[in-house]
Order: C-alpha cells, then sequence, then structure tokens
C-alpha cells in the first residue's frame, strides 16, 4: 500500500471515536453565523486534545487515554442512503488530486525508477523525455514515500459516513450538547426544551436514527454567549442557575465573538477552520443550503414557515426543524438499489464540488473570533472531555461490569471471568427459521452478549485494548456459540483490531479473524463492513511488512458493485507489490492497469489516466508493444476527455510512431483517433505555429539536396552529359576522383596553387558528403529536397499540399557591408496551400503524395530562389489523412484518373495540417584527443545554401558518341556546348584522367582535317593517295608538340575547348568534332569529363561552375604489337650514314569476335626527335599485311638517326614524323587525330616514368660524380626512344553490313634490345619472401656501368668479299682484304684495343671451319672520339680453300678516363667467306 500520513495507529484511533450529538436553538446558531459557521463548524478543530486523560478501569487502576479526540455531530433523524454516500465518496475521491509543484516521490524498485506523485503524469507518460533527469535530480534518497491522499480521504469519509449497526455500538451516541444562547429571553426554558427533544427522539420510536449507546444518556448544557453584545452581568446570573440546576460537572459557559472590529482590524488570525471545511464541504453543501439547524419554534407553529439566515426556508414540526430527518447526505428523489454505480452524474458533481471550493476559497471563517476565543473553545472541550465525557464514559463502564457480574454472583472484574459467567440467561429473539439465519438473529438490548460487546466498545474507544479483547474475545464465542455470526464477525473484527493495538504487543495479530470477519460479511451482503475490515486488516498487515497478505485481501474485495473501491483497493495492492523487500514490478504495473481501468468505469478519468502512467514506467521499452499501444491509447483517450489535447496528441502520437504489431484495422482506428484529437488541438489556435506531425516517419541523414535543373535526356543522335542527379547513387571513391580533377583545373588558373577559399563543388548533397561548409546554389536555379519517408503503419498514408518550409534572409553580395534586414519565412503562410511562386522563393507544392503500408517512399521537393541571400530549409508541411486500399492503388499507376479522384476522397476523410522539422546531426568530431573523449558532432549545412548572383549554365550533347570501340580504333564524334542561362561563359575547359582517350584536335587549322573529308571511306584520318614508287620509302615531315597542345605549363589532363573567340553567348550553341580512341585495355572503362567554364564577370561567392560527365565504353582485342630495336651490321647505309639499326614488330591479331574478319596493316609511322623509320626491309607481297583472328606477322624496317634539316629537330624540341605506306594511301600521321593521340600518350608515358638523371643528385664527390656521368655516358648508347605508330583497318561486319574501322597503336622504344609492347602488360605478383634486415658493413658503392653497358659502346663491321677464288697450285698463301670498320656509339672518348689472335684453338672448331690467319699486327691500340667511325684495314691468309669465319677479331673498349678494359659484344651472326680453288 502506499505510504500514508497517519500511522496505522492513529488511523484506527480516528476511525473509531466516541461521538456526541449536538443540539441547538435558533438564536446559538445566529451567534456562530457570525463566523459564518454553525456549532459543529466551530468546535470541529479543536475536538483532539493536546493533553493526556486519566480514567480509572473496573480493577480501579488508572489507565491513561493519549490523544483522544471525539466527534461532535449535529443530530440527523435519518440514515443517509446508500446512493448519497457513493456520490460523497465519488466526489471526496475527484476533488483530492495530485498538486502541482510538490517535490515528486520515486520508488526505487530492482532497476525501476518510479515516480508515484503528483508528478506521475508528467514523468511517465512516453512523451516526457526528461523525466528520469528529474527524479534522479530529486532522489536523494533510496526511498522515498508516496502518498495516495486520495485513499486516505477516500478512507476517512468511508469511516465518517459508515451508519450505526444493531451488532455493534462504535457509531452511536455516548452524550448530546444542547446549546443555548445567552440572548434568549428564559435560556433555562430553552434547555429543558432541547433536552426534551433529544429525550424525544432517543426514545420514541417514531426515530431509528440516531443510535444511542446506553438509555442513560449524557447530556451537556452549553451557554452560548456573544461577547460584544456585552451584558455579562445577566450571563453570570444565568449561568449560576445552571450550575446550580445541572451541577458545574454538567454545564458550560462558552464566550465568542470577542473581536468587535473586523474590516479595520489589520491583526492576521489564523484560520484553522478551512482543512475541515474543504475535507467535509460536500458532505456539509447540503446542510448550507437547508440550515444547520432551525430554531426550536412552539408547538403551534408546527406547519408555519421561517426563513433562516442564510434565506432559505425550512418546514418545522413539532418545535424541531424538520432537517434532523434527512441526513445531510439525502440525494433528491433518489432511489438506489443495491448493486447501482458508484458514479451517478460525475460530470455534475464535478461542478458542484468546483462550486463549493470556490465558496469556500473566497468566504472567510471565524472573523469575530480572536486568539483568546480560539482558547476558550479549546478549553471548552477539554473541559466536556474530563469533567463530563470521560468520567461518564468510566461509570458506564463500571456499571456494565457490575451487572454482568452480579448476575452470577462470582467476580466484581471480568479479568478473572470465565465463559461460564455469561453462559446464563440468554433470551434471543429467535425465530423457527432464525437459528442459521446470520441476519435474522437478534438480541434483546439488555442480552448479557450484547452488555458485553457494549463494554467491549467503550475500553475500546477509550484504548483500554487489554480489556477491549477480553470482552471482544467473549463476545465472539458466546455468538459463535448461538450461531449469531454478524455479531460474532463484528466481535472477530474488533477484537483483531483490540490484540494489534495492545500495548507492548503481548499476543500476535489474528489475522484469520479478520478473514473469518471479512467472509462472513460478505455472505450477508455487508459490503461496508466487509470493506471496513479490509481496511483495517489491510493497514496492520502492512504495518507489520506483509505486503504479499495485504496486497491478497485487497485484491479479494474487489468485485463488480462498487468500480471506485474496487480502483482504490486495486491501486494499493499495486503499491503493496511495489513495497515489497523483492520489489514485484510488473505486478504493480498490471495492478495499476487494472485500477486505471475501474476508474475509467466509475468516471474518476484523471485518476485513471494517473495510473495508466504509472504502469507506462514498467511497460514502456520493454518489447511488449501491445501493452504499451493499449496503455497509450488508453492515456489519449483519458486525456482528450480531461481536454488535456497535448498529452492525447503525444499518447496517440506514440502508438503511431513505434514498430506496431497491430493489425491493420487496428492501426487505421488508432490513426483516426490521433487525426481527431489533433485536429482538435490545431482548432484551438487556428493561427497559431502548425503542430508536429508523427506520421510518416523522416529519415533526416538521408535527406539529400540537389542544385540545379535536371538534365536533359537524350534527343535523337544527342546524348546529353550524365552529370550529377538523385537518381544516381553516391560513390565515395568516384566523388574523390571529382575532386582532383576540379583542384586540377583550377590550380590551372591559380598557377599551380589552389585559392585558400576554395571549395570544391557539390550538385548533391547527402550525408557521406561534406556539408561543414555551407552549399552555394545559384539565384534563379531550383533547389531540390530529396526527403524519405517511411509509412510504419500497415494502412496507406495520403499526403497533400505537400511543401518546405523554409526561411530565408535577403543579402546583396554586391553590396559592402551588407544591411540587416528582415528574416523571411513562409511558415505563416503554410496553413493553406502555398503558391507556386512568390517574390521570394518559388515553392513547389506535391497535390497528393501517397505511402502504401510499410513502404519506404521519397518526395522530391523544390525551391526556387528568386533573391540572393541565406536560405534555410526547416521541414515539410503537408495535410495527413487516410485513405482507402482503392485509392492507393489508384494513386501508384493502375488507375490513370488518380489524381482527381484522390481529391474527390479527400472531401470524405479527415485529414490535418502540420509539419516535420528536418534535424540533420553532424558527423562525429573524431580527430583531436578531446573529440575522442568526448561525444562532439559537427555541423550540417546541407539544408542551409547561400544562394548567390546569377551565373553561366552549360548543357553538353554529344552526337555519334560510340559505347564500344576496339583497342587503338579512332572514332570521330561531335560535342555540342549549349549555354542555357543569361550570361556569356568563358574559360572553358575539359579535364579528364584518361587525355588519351580523347581530342578536339591541332590549334593549328592546317592540321585539322575538314570534317568529312574526301578520301576513302571517309576516314578520320587526313589521307593522301600514294603512288607505287612511295611505298618502300618513308615520308617524312616535321611537327612541333604545341600545335598539339603540348604545353608544359598545363598538366596533361587539363584541354582547353577551342570555342569561338573563346566565349559562349547567352542562349547560344556551338559544335565541334571530337576524336576519340579506345584504350589499350580491354574492359568497360569509365571515363570522367569535367567541363570547367567560368563567367566573364567575376563573383563574391562563386567563381566558376563545372559539369560532369562520365562516358562507359567497351572495348574489346584488336592488335598486340612488340617491337623490338637491335644494331645493323651495315654501319653505312645509302647515304651514308653510320647510325642506323634494325626495328623488328611482331603484329598478331588478338581478336576473337566472329564480326571482325580480319585486320589490314595500312601503315606504319614513327614519331621521335632523333630518329626515324627509313624504309620497310621485308615488303610483303599484297603491299599491306592480312591478319584474321590469331594470326601473327613479323615486320622489319631500317631506322636511322635525323641528319641534314631533321637533325635540328633535336635542339628545337620538334618531332619527325616518317610514313612507311603499306597500302594504297598514305595516313598523315603529323596531322590530327593521329599526332594527337601520338603526343598524348607520349605525355602519359612521361608522367608515370620518370628518367634517371632527375634523381641524381648534385652533392656527390669530384670522384663519384665521374663515375656517374662515365653511367650516363654508357647509358646513352643504348637509348633509343623511338616511338612507333602502328595504324590498322578493321573489316567488321555488323547487321549485314559491313564496316570499315580504323585504329593506331602505340609502342615506344626506350633502348636497344628491349622489348615494347602496345599495351602495358599486368606484373605477375610475386611470392611473399621474408624480410631481411641487413646492416651493411661498408658505406654503399656508387653504381657503375654494368658489363653489359660497357661491351656496347663500340660496334664493329667486317667488309670482305663474300667469294673469293685463288689458285692454290700456283700460290699456296691466299691474300684477302679486309675492312673492320669500328663506330664509337658514345658521346665520350673511348680507348679501343683490337686483338686479332684466335681466341679458340680446339680440333672442332678448326675442323668446322677451317683455320686462317691474320697477317700484320695481332694487337692495335687507337683512341676515338665520340660518334666516330674508324676504318681499319687487315688481311686475311688462307692455304687451301673452304668456308671459314672471319669474326676472329675481339674488340675491347673503356672509356677514356677509365682503367678497366671491357670486350664488347659484336654481332653472333658468324662473317663467313667462301674460299675456293681455280
Amino acid at each position: 500500500m502506499a505510504q500514508c500520513l497517519q500511522s496505522v495507529q492513529e488511523f484506527i484511533q480516528d476511525a473509531f471515536v466516541p461521538l456526541v450529538a449536538v443540539l441547538c436553538s435558533e438564536e446559538a446558531e445566529k451567534v456562530t453565523r457570525k463566523n459564518e459557521l454553525n456549532f459543529e463548524e466551530l468546535v470541529r478543530p479543536f475536538c483532539r486534545l493536546t493533553s493526556e486523560v486519566h480514567m480509572r478501569d473496573p480493577n480501579n487502576q488508572i489507565h491513561v487515554i493519549k490523544g483522544l479526540k471525539i466527534s461532535i455531530n449535529n443530530i440527523v433523524t435519518q440514515p443517509p442512503q446508500p446512493g448519497a454516500i457513493r456520490k460523497r465518496l465519488n466526489d471526496v475521491v475527484s476533488a483530492c488530486q495530485p498538486a502541482d509543484g510538490l517535490v515528486a516521490n520515486v520508488i526505487t524498485a530492482g532497476d525501476y525508477d518510479l515516480n508515484i506523485s503528483d508528478r506521475s503524469v508528467k514523468a511517465s507518460v512516453p512523451w516526457y523525455s526528461n523525466w528520469k533527469e528529474t527524479l534522479m535530480n530529486l532522489n536523494t534518497s533510496k526511498f522515498y514515500s508516496a502518498t495516495t491522499p486520495w485513499f486516505e480521504a477516500y478512507r476517512e469519509n468511508f469511516f465518517q459516513t459508515t451508519s450505526a449497526s444493531d451488532h455493534e455500538f462504535l457509531n452511536h451516541y455516548l452524550a448530546c450538547m444542547l446549546v443555548v444562547s445567552s440572548r434568549e429571553p428564559e435560556p433555562i426554558e430553552q434547555f429543558l426544551k432541547l433536552s426534551q427533544e433529544q429525550h424525544r427522539i432517543q426514545h420514541s420510536s417514531d426515530y431509528s436514527y440516531p443510535k444511542w449507546f446506553i438509555p442513560n444518556t449524557l447530556k451537556y448544557y452549553v451557554l452560548l454567549h456573544d461577547i460584544s453584545e456585552g451584558n455579562e452581568q445577566r450571563v453570570d446570573s444565568v449561568y449560576e442557575e445552571m450550575k446550580q440546576r445541572y451541577g458545574s460537572q454538567g454545564c458550560y459557559l462558552l464566550k465568542i465573538n470577542s473581536r468587535t472590529s473586523v474590516k479595520g482590524s489589520e491583526e492576521q488570525i489564523p484560520d484553522p477552520w478551512s482543512q475541515y471545511l474543504h475535507k467535509h464541504s460536500l458532505q456539509n453543501q447540503d446542510s448550507y443550503e437547508d440550515g444547520i439547524n432551525a430554531l426550536i419554534m412552539n408547538k403551534n407553529a408546527e406547519n408555519s414557515f421561517i426563513t433562516s439566515l442564510d434565506g432559505l426556508e425550512h418546514i418545522v414540526k413539532d418545535g424541531v426543524p424538520n432537517n434532523f430527518k434527512s441526513h445531510p447526505l439525502q440525494l433528491d428523489n433518489v432511489t438506489d438499489p443495491v448493486g447501482h454505480s458508484d458514479n451517478p452524474e460525475p460530470a455534475k458533481s464535478t461542478g458542484s464540488l468546483q462550486d463549493v471550493k470556490k465558496q469556500n476559497s473566497v468566504t472567510a471563517h471565524g472573523t469575530c473570533l480572536t486568539l483568546n476565543d480560539h482558547d476558550r473553545i479549546r478549553q471548552f472541550i477539554q473541559e466536556f472531555t474530563f469533567r463530563g465525557l470521560v468520567p461518564h464514559i468510566e461509570k458506564t463502564i463500571r456499571q456494565l461490569n457490575d451487572q454482568l457480574v452480579s448476575r452470577k454472583g462470582l467476580s466484581r472484574s471480568l479479568f478473572t471471568a470465565t465463559k461460564k459467567w455469561f453462559s446464563g440467561n440468554k433470551v434471543p429473539e429467535k425465530g423457527v427459521n432464525e437459528v442459521k439465519n446470520t441476519a435474522g438473529l437478534l438480541y434483546p438490548p439488555e442480552a448479557p452478549e450484547l452488555q458485553i460487546r457494549k463494554m467491549a466498545d467503550l475500553c475500546f474507544l477509550v484504548q483500554h485494548y487489554d480489556l477491549a479483547y477480553s470482552c471482544y474475545h467473549t463476545a465472539k464465542k458466546e455468538f459463535l456459540h448461538d450461531q449469531a455470526l454478524l455479531y460474532a464477525a463484528g466481535a472477530q473484527e474488533m477484537a483483531a483490531v483490540s490484540a494489534f493495538l495492545q500495548p507492548g504487543a503481548p499476543r500476535s495479530y489474528p489475522a484469520h479473524y479478520m478473514e473469518n470477519a471479512i467472509q462472513i460479511y460478505k455472505d450477508c451482503r455487508c459490503m461496508v463492513l466487509a470493506e471496513r475490515c479490509t481496511l483495517l486488516s489491510a493497514e496492520i498487515l502492512k504495518s507489520q511488512g506483509k505486503y504479499s497478505d495485504a496486497a491478497a485481501i485487497l485484491i479479494r474485495m474487489t468485485s463488480e458493485d462498487s468500480d471506485l473501491r474496487s480502483a482504490l483497493l486495486l491501486e494499493q495492492a499495486a503499491h503493496c507489490f511495489i513495497n515489497m523487500r523483492n520489489p514485484m514490478v510488473r505486478k504493480f504495473a498490471f495492478h495499476m492497469i487494472l485500477a486505471g481501468h475501474r476508474f475509467s468505469k466509475a468516471g474518476q478519468r484523471k485518476h485513471a489516466l494517473r495510473c495508466y502512467c504509472q504502469a507506462m514506467q514498467v511497460y514502456k521499452g520493454k518489447g511488449w508493444s501491445l501493452a504499451e499501444d493499449h496503455i497509450n491509447f488508453t492515456i489519449g483517450r483519458q486525456s482528450f476527455t480531461l481536454r488535456q489535447l497535448d498529452n492525447a496528441v503525444s499518447a496517440f502520437k506514440h502508438i503511431l510512431i513505434n514498430d506496431s504489431k497491430q493489425p491493420a484495422t487496428q492501426q487505421g482506428a488508432f490513426l483516426r483517433e490521433y487525426l481527431y484529437v489533433y485536429k482538435s488541438v490545431s482548432q484551438l489556435s487556428p493561427e497559431g505555429p502548425l503542430l508536429q506531425l508523427p506520421l510518416p516517419c523522416i529519415n533526416s541523414s538521408a535527406t539529400r539536396v540537389f542544385f540545379g535543373h535536371y538534365r536533359r535526356l537524350a534527343e535523337g543522335e544527342k546524348q546529353a552529359a550524365t552529370h550529377v542527379s538523385l537518381d544516381q547513387e553516391y560513390d565515395a571513391e568516384s566523388s574523390q576522383q571529382w575532386k582532383e580533377l576540379e583542384e586540377q583545373g583550377v590550380s590551372v588558373i591559380y598557377k599551380g596553387t589552389l585559392p585558400p577559399n576554395f571549395q570544391t563543388t557539390q550538385y548533391c548533397l547527402n550525408s557521406q558528403t561534406d556539408n561543414s561548409r555551407y552549399s552555394l546554389a545559384v539565384v534563379e536555379e531550383p533547389i531540390t529536397v530529396e526527403v524519405i519517408f517511411k509509412n510504419p503503419l500497415k494502412v496507406p498514408l495520403l499526403l497533400t499540399d505537400l511543401s518546405l518550409l523554409w526561411k530565408f534572409m535577403p543579402l546583396d553580395y554586391r553590396d559592402f557591408p551588407n544591411e540587416e534586414k528582415e528574416l523571411i519565412s513562409n511558415e505563416k503562410d503554410s496553413h493553406a496551400k502555398v503558391p507556386f511562386g512568390n517574390e521570394i522563393t518559388g515553392t513547389e507544392v506535391i497535390p497528393e503524395f501517397v505511402i502504401n503500408g510499410e513502404e519506404i517512399k521519397p518526395a522530391r521537393l523544390k525551391l526556387f530562389p528568386h533573391q540572393t541571400g541565406e536560405l534555410h530549409i526547416l521541414g515539410v508541411v503537408y495535410n495527413l489523412g487516410t485513405t482507402t486500399a482503392n485509392i492507393s492503388n489508384a494513386i501508384d499507376g493502375t488507375d490513370p484518373t488518380a489524381g482527381t479522384q484522390a481529391g474527390k476522397f479527400m472531401n470524405n476523410f479527415l485529414s490535418v495540417r502540420g509539419k516535420q522539422d528536418l534535424e540533420i546531426q553532424g558527423p562525429r568530431l573524431n580527430n583531436t584527443k578531446e573529440e575522442k573523449t568526448s561525444v562532439r558532432y559537427g555541423p550540417d549545412h546541407r539544408l542551409d545554401p547561400i544562394i548567390t548572383e546569377p551565373m553561366p549554365l552549360l548543357e553538353v550533347f554529344f552526337i555519334n558518341f560510340p559505347t564500344g570501340l576496339l583497342c587503338g580504333e579512332i572514332r570521330k564524334a561531335y560535342v555540342e556546348f549549349m549555354n542555357v542561362s543569361k550570361c556569356p561563359l568563358t574559360g572553358l575547359k575539359v579535364i579528364s584522367q584518361h587525355p588519351d582517350f580523347f581530342t578536339f584536335g591541332s590549334s593549328t587549322a592546317s592540321l585539322t582535317p575538314q570534317s568529312p573529308t574526301a578520301s576513302e571511306n571517309c576516314s578520320a584520318y587526313k589521307t593522301v593517295v600514294t603512288d607505287s614508287t612511295s611505298t618502300c620509302t618513308a615520308l617524312t615531315s616535321l611537327v612541333s608538340p604545341m600545335d598539339f597542345g603540348v604545353d608544359s605549363e598545363n598538366p596533361p589532363g587539363v584541354i582547353d575547348v577551342p570555342l569561338p573567340n573563346s566565349e559562349l553567348l547567352p542562349g547560344t550553341s556551338v559544335q565541334l568534332p571530337l576524336w576519340l580512341r579506345g584504350p589499350d585495355e580491354e574492359g568497360v572503362h569509365e571515363i570522367n569529363f569535367l567541363f570547367y567554364y567560368e563567367s566573364t564577370e567575376k563573383q563574391s561567392k562563386m567563381s566558376h561552375r563545372v559539369l560532369r560527365h562520365t562516358a562507359v565504353i567497351c572495348t574489346s582485342r584488336s592488335l598486340s604489337v612488340r617491337a623490338t630495336a637491335c644494331r645493323s651490321n651495315a654501319l653505312e647505309d645509302e647515304e651514308g650514314s653510320a647510325s642506323n639499326m634494325l626495328v623488328f614488330l611482331d603484329v598478331e591479331n588478338t581478336n576473337t569476335s566472329e564480326g571482325v574478319r580480319e585486320f589490314h596493316i595500312v601503315q606504319v609511322s614513327s614519331g621521335s626527335k632523333c630518329w626515324k623509320l627509313q624504309k620497310c626491309i621485308s615488303p610483303l607481297e599484297d603491299k599491306d599485311s592480312k591478319l584474321t583472328s590469331r594470326e601473327r606477322a613479323k615486320l622489319c624496317f631500317k631506322a636511322s638517326r635525323c641528319r641534314n634539316t631533321e637533325s635540328t629537330s633535336c635542339l628545337s624540341e620538334k618531332y619527325v614524323f616518317a610514313d612507311l605506306v603499306l597500302g594504297n594511301e598514305q595516313i598523315i600521321s603529323a596531322t590530327t587525330p593521329c599526332a594527337d593521340f601520338f603526343f598524348q600518350n607520349a605525355r602519359m608515358l612521361k608522367s608515370k616514368t620518370s628518367p634517371l638523371q632527375a634523381n641524381v643528385q648534385t652533392s656527390q664527390t669530384p670522384g663519384k660524380q665521374s663515375v656517374r656521368d662515365s653511367l650516363t655516358l654508357v647509358q646513352q648508347c643504348q637509348e633509343v626512344e623511338l616511338n612507333i605508330i602502328v595504324l590498322w583497318k578493321a573489316y567488321v561486319v555488323e547487321d549485314n553490313k559491313q564496316l570499315i574501322l580504323e585504329g593506331q597503336l602505340h609502342v615506344t622504344l626506350h633502348s636497344i634490345g628491349k622489348e615494347a609492347c602496345s599495351f602495358l602488360q599486368k606484373q605477375e605478383s610475386q611470392e611473399m619472401v621474408v624480410l631481411k634486415f641487413i646492416r651493411p658493413e661498408h658505406p654503399p658503392v656508387p653504381p657503375v656501368p654494368s658489363l653489359d653497358q660497357l661491351s656496347h659502346l663500340i660496334k664493329t663491321s667486317l667488309h670482305y668479299p663474300e667469294y673469293f677464288s685463288h689458285p692454290f697450285q700456283e700460290k699456296s698463301l691466299c691474300l684477302v682484304p679486309v675492312d673492320l670498320v669500328l663506330s664509337n656509339c658514345s658521346q665520350a672518348d673511348v680507348d679501343v684495343i683490337i686483338d686479332l689472335r684466335h681466341k679458340s684453338t680446339s680440333p672442332e672448331a678448326l675442323e668446322v671451319l677451317g683455320s686462317f690467319t691474320w697477317l700484320g699486327k695481332t694487337q692495335h691500340k687507337l683512341q676515338m672520339k665520340g660518334q666516330e667511325v674508324y676504318r681499319l684495314h687487315l688481311k686475311a691468309c688462307f692455304i687451301h680453300a673452304g668456308v671459314y669465319n672471319l669474326g676472329t677479331p675481339r674488340i675491347f673498349a673503356k672509356l677514356s678516363n677509365q682503367v678497366t678494359l671491357y670486350e664488347t659484344k659484336q654481332n653472333s651472326v658468324p662473317a663467313l667467306i667462301i674460299i675456293s680453288n681455280i
């Protein structure tokens, strides 16, 4: 049970107190009415004695009574009606509500902190988010006592309204006060009339109510004197006469109203009556209306009317007002059968209660009384108790004891009495069939059993619990013996209470007495007595810590006959469960739900709401969704009934936003309830701010914002740039690539650096983008916000007039500084449909938007800013309504007339207008130590764009842009640039990571072919028809890289677009040719184009704009080219040049597609600064090389260094292009697009590989520096840097049509002897080996030329006749002249030694090739300058005919500044000579 303000002992003592009746004359009532009180109310605050009272028991032992309280009531001659009692109890409970502002009480039960107090409604409902924090701040101790004052008020009024019974005497009157005013003409006569009236009421058979304890009732005569009226002498004389007549112990003079000037006095007199009047106002309100007591009139005026002081009329009969016959709780025309509801018109009772409260709060009581008057009244009660009531009780106890003992004549005391003392002389008035009828057995008033019970009740009232228990116990046995079960039940009940209240607790509490009594009361249908017994027993069990037993007895008392009683008892049982040693929290919650249900049936809506809210503290967040839904639904209903509309809205909202497991029909009912309540709330303030709607759910973090227009789709052959759209998924890797491309373009504009205020352009913002800075939007360009809606219900939702909420701060960025302007918002206009456009920001409205059950659906809403400034998007506003499944299906697209139908249906369905805020939390910060150790979030400004000044807007379209290419295929397309804004644009650039994929052509018009060309098959190349004589020798031309955009200032990926006049005016467009080349690697390629452009007028916020395009190209295999260069044996060519070499090309058709029939190699070109292809050594019969699938061809070409006018190209950074035509027409490789892709490929390779010279450190010692110079010189001997361009045509059959495709492949030869490929070979993954760390003992040795590198310093060649005839018969020695030509391949001086001695003399060598000898010097030493050619004349001597190898000379060479000689490598092909005999 809940903790009460009183202890259980105090509660029981106040429940059973001596009752004193009072009869007042009319003049006495007038005296008390000056204080707005009657006599009963006047003395009520002083009825508890502050001092102890002493009396003697039958054994003449002194017994001390502590804190005695008496109850003084007006005489009422009719018992209260049950309906009136129920109405009073219902009103009392309804009036006692938790007060606002008090400190919350908390019970800590296990893992729960339960708020059981005045704030429980606020703290336990789901919408009260900070309730636990509030409780923890208040919870300074582990346990807080929780009080239920409505239960205590109910209990107190229940005991006060319990009528007197015949089987017990606790509610019988012990005495009667007769009050007469001193203003009466004959006060003594008036006392006599009152005394006679009291005697008539007690002893006449006309009155069965009230009940009197004994026939000889104590009468106490009170003379009431108004001090303000004076006449003290008369009063004293009357009082002396009273003492002589009634004795000094039986009368009293009470003087009051000593306060004369009420209005002018500034003295603040306390008002002790307020608390009692508020508590009992409902009980006595009928008395206020009817007058408390009228004057006793003359018997001759029986039917006359008199008017009381309050102006109401009363009928007087026999000199006594007839209000004696009507109880204060009497209802007008009430017929209340047993079992009726205890909630008669709760609304009316609440209204009357409010009226009484208002009356009591305004009326001042005791205005004519001073503190001395208070003391006089207190002294009066004390004198009455000490000298009148207590001696009377003591005397009565003795008399009863003497009577009972005298009948047996055995003992003078009941302390030694046994059962046989009271076993005789019992004459119960029993009927024939009344033995087993528990309600029909009656005892005569003089029966000894009733005398024992009478004595027991008297002892109990004066706190003599030992004697009371003995008497109750004895009476119980007697009653049980006679089967007078109702009497026995009463005796058992009070015996148990007396046993509990005995000082020192000599015996344990007999709980079974109470259980038997309750059961008997229920069997006898005495539910009031059963309830009283339950309340007493539960309090006693609770005080002993037996909360489980107390809860059980309370629950057993619940029934259907009284909802209010059941509700209160269930609530107390719930508190018992929570107060156990091991709190049973779930049982507490369950019984609070039951109590709330019974409160609701009893019309106690506030208490029902409180119970449900307290139970919610246990159920919420535990996964019991159905229970939560039921509780929240009830909370919403009760709150709405109590006009707590905000709480009702919040409760229904909680049902809707949770993951409900309810069926669709139930969810629909919940939604309709919510909409109805929400509409009621919104109607309270139609012009106020919009309220928050819970449905549909919005995933704010998933909100995306797109700036700009949607791009136009493809039109015919035109393909629009992909750019950015909301339909694309965000890719972090791709976004980083676009960022790098934009930074690359901006760095070109700012000479290699980024400006400090640089901000990457982001057209689409989401949760993964960087939103820490304010994004930029352009005025007059739309802003699209994608909001993700989720319908958690199983029923469809219909949103109408859906739009965005925003606020805007106008700013003119051209004026500095800006003046502060008023913040503009569209929320005030959002109560109705927002217009599409206005002067500030146009707002798009979606008329209808349907979200099906459990569907996640995005909505894209647009804003059209018309002014520059700062825009803040706040949320969305819409009408929320329900619809049927048919409407939702129609709107989803099954019915073309869905839009009009939904609008018609919406007229018949309930909808409300509200909003939802878009609150986005930024990313968690995790950079500094402080941020890592705490939870901090950064800003997210995706919904706060800055509207900038007008900027140009570019649209790009591609014409004939392919989706599939062969590797190296050349295709010509067109690109169209269109300025759709009102501002001219300039500085257009294309930035890409694959600049070798496309080209706009040369900046020189003569090098760019016209479109289309008149050559064969409309080739993308510039071609010239050739004759047969030009197919064997190369056609050369000299080209500057600057003509093809190769500029050292721009990185390779930044390409200027050749706009006419470098500017594109508003509304104009330009179409430019675009050559494409398929990537060298097969597969699917995503190639990004970033179009960068600026405005002709510099803007303060936005410096440039970009347009993105991603081209997806699928490439398939074409040809694979491998090239190798080697030195030529011939040191001199036709032109006399000794710098030449052989180039071998290995070409393979790697395409396996059925559509590609064959490839033709139509031309091989070279491009280099120092080398060129001279001629083709192995011409084919069909001129060009035809390769079908998987066929290979070997081509050999002679290359030579550039001479004469071409040799200046090395100094002028110009390239020499040489074309070897293998077909019918020459493709001029020095023009677009061949030269463009050649230079782009060269730049890409150069950017990927850095020369060794760049890494050489200059801070070296002279010795080390010379070694590095030697290494460089030696390496240069092998470097070639010759670029080969293989141009081909492919014959493809597609859709039964033959197409001719063309393309080019690039192979770069870097050094002699190393193979180069036309595609990058994939490096095989090396096996993982254990990594070893070795500390070198000696410093690192500088790199030195290797043996292989040094062996190529000198190139040699033997010149001799292949056939030589000699007559050996005539001359035995044959001498043949041989020239050894040596060529220095380096730029440095080289020391050379020629050794002519044969290295091998083995018989096998002589046997194979024969033996010969060199005549003359066998070793020559000479020094050769850089690039020098030296011819040495030798003679070979043969002795007989045969085949001989002349390649026996060994050549040793070294750099002039080196010491070690190295043998050079010569050609492995033997120099054979045939010697024949003539």
